[in-house]
């Protein structure tokens, strides 16, 4: 159930905002031969209390009932009830919003200022492409924090130096509390300029879960434990952003690629071993790296413990821009491929209850 029939990287829609060919694939060729269905449709509401899904379609409303739910309806930017933001600032957190940026920037004279808002990776990356595909705009960067303040000493400097050669200038620091069609001010009275403005201040998650009566935190996102097995319904999983879970070290697991395709992954293995009788396997999901790119010839690579602490060693430069969009396309390529990458025995539940049977066509090492 997807409300578009693509599959969008989401990792490459700053490249897509500078005019690159980065093409949606359709979710049905992605899930050919698999026995999975997909259906277009909006989800509108969860009932978990009846086991029911409602759904907008172009045939109309309607209702769904299931077994089990896996809750995965993502995240959109988040505009922290800044005023202004909703009305004159573009971002780069879906395929419509990116691609409306595409078409404003294709628009601006040489010289005009390009202010992008956000101290993460989404920020710095969206504001590093911009300068690097348009040489001829003023790209600015303002960040409540310093720059890439959550990184290693080595990765910090070679984003520094990363940024000045872009010709990026940088508002450390810097709060914006209002935006408006020429810029955006500043909580210390301050404004600066912009023909564009870029907000890039995280992600928030669609309010269904909360309305839905399931247990959730703070910022909506549903509890699970470390199955990905909400915590006041247990015949509903959540995985990705919009999942509030449990990850190496007991740390929440943040919102990325780099989380919700290993929660995935781990979510059916666990729903799979339920249905099948046998012992749910233990949750491995921990990063590697964070890769941020400055444009398209550097990147950063900085190494990270299984819990997400920055290590000392980071790869830099070309090396990275290699490593990183390695990465990219694995993770792409594992959506359409999940048991190349997570191989695993073959189970069915046959008459009489729960008993597994192998299939040793199917044997393999698993993950973890």
């Amino acid at each position: 159930m997807n409300a578009d029939p693509w599959f969008v990287e989401r990792v490459r829609l700053h490249q897509l905002a500078t005019g690159q060919a980065i093409e949606p694939r359709a979710l049905d060729e992605l899930v050919a031969g698999t026995g999975v269905r997909v259906r277009v449709a909006r989800v509108t509401a969860v009932d978990p209390a009846r086991r029911t899904v409602a759904v907008a379609e172009a045939a109309g409303e309607a209702e769904l009932g299931y077994d089990t739910l896996v809750y995965a309806l993502g995240s959109a930017a988040a505009d922290l009830g800044v005023p202004g933001v909703a009305e004159h600032a573009f971002d780069v957190a879906g395929l419509r919003s990116a691609s409306r940026l595409r078409d404003r920037l294709a628009d601006l004279p040489a010289g005009a200022a390009v202010l992008v808002v956000g101290g993460g990776l989404t920020s710095i990356e969206a504001a590093t492409e911009i300068a690097d595909a348009r040489p001829d705009l003023s790209v600015a960067l303002a960040a409540r924090g310093g720059l890439g303040d959550w990184l290693g000493e080595k990765a910090r400097r070679h984003l520094r130096a990363g940024v000045d050669r872009l010709g990026v200038t940088v508002h450390e620091h810097t709060e914006v509390v209002r935006v408006d069609p020429d810029g955006a001010a500043t909580a210390d009275g301050g404004r600066i300029p912009a023909a564009v403005t870029v907000w890039a201040t995280g992600f928030t998650v669609d309010p269904i879960a909360r309305a839905s009566g399931l247990e959730v935190d703070p910022a909506g996102r549903i509890v699970v434990d470390d199955s990905l097995r909400s915590v006041s319904h247990p015949d509903v999983y959540a995985v990705g952003d919009a999942a509030h879970a449990p990850g190496a070290g007991g740390r929440t697991l943040r919102m990325s690629c780099a989380s919700g395709v290993p929660a995935a992954q781990h979510a059916a293995d666990a729903i799979a071993a339920r249905l099948t009788g046998r012992p749910v396997p233990p949750n491995t999901v921990g990063y590697t790296a964070q890769c941020i790119s400055l444009g398209r010839h550097d990147a950063v690579v900085q190494w990270v413990t299984r819990d997400d602490r920055p290590k000392p060693s980071a790869l830099t430069g070309r090396s990275a821009v290699r490593v990183k969009e390695l990465i990219c396309k694995v993770a792409a390529w594992t959506v359409a491929h999940p048991t190349a990458m997570v191989p695993a025995r073959r189970r069915r539940v046959v008459a009489g209850g729960p008993q597994p049977v192998r299939d040793d066509a199917c044997e393999a090492p698993r993950r973890g």
